[in-house]
């Protein structure tokens, strides 16, 4: 599973404006309604039954919220970059300006744990985290993580 077979230019924000975590996921799981088909509640709910059992701020900037459904055909992935971090209660307890959601499938199984260790490889890297956080651009961010991507592939 890469990264350009989990977002599409139009799963990529640019400049994604929240005061707070919850407004965070609550935009996150419009767009991913829109690109998904399923419904943005019931995709919020997901991702903050996650955040229940424990914080998906992983440390430097960055969140990768996660969370299946039943009725998903695929894993999706949406990329935001946030114009403010905000307090998503991070394990370093640093806000967060990067959020990467995963979506995926009740039967994904080992693809959807291998899709978080991927896109949590791709954000451990300072350098791409830096490349990400100088553009607000959704089609730059686009090009730049499916570039990253593709390079730490090689």
């Amino acid at each position: 599973m890469e990264i350009i077979d989990l977002i599409t230019p139009e799963s990529v924000i640019g400049a994604l404006r929240a005061t707070s975590k919850k407004q965070a996921l609550q935009d996150l799981a419009e767009k991913a309604s829109g690109i998904t088909g399923q419904h943005e509640r019931a995709i919020f709910d997901v991702l903050m039954e996650r955040e229940r059992l424990g914080t998906t701020g992983v440390g430097n900037g960055i969140a990768i919220p996660h969370g299946k459904l039943p009725s998903l055909d695929r894993l999706y992935g949406v990329f935001a970059r946030l114009e403010e971090p905000v307090d998503f209660q991070s394990i370093d307890d640093q806000p967060v300006d990067l959020v990467f959601l995963l979506l995926a499938p009740e039967s994904a199984g080992a693809d959807h744990l291998k899709a978080l260790a991927r896109v949590s490889r791709l954000l451990r890297d300072k350098a791409a985290c830096e490349k990400l956080r100088g553009t607000d651009s959704a089609d730059a961010l686009y090009a730049l993580l499916t570039d990253l991507a593709e390079n730490r592939a090689a």
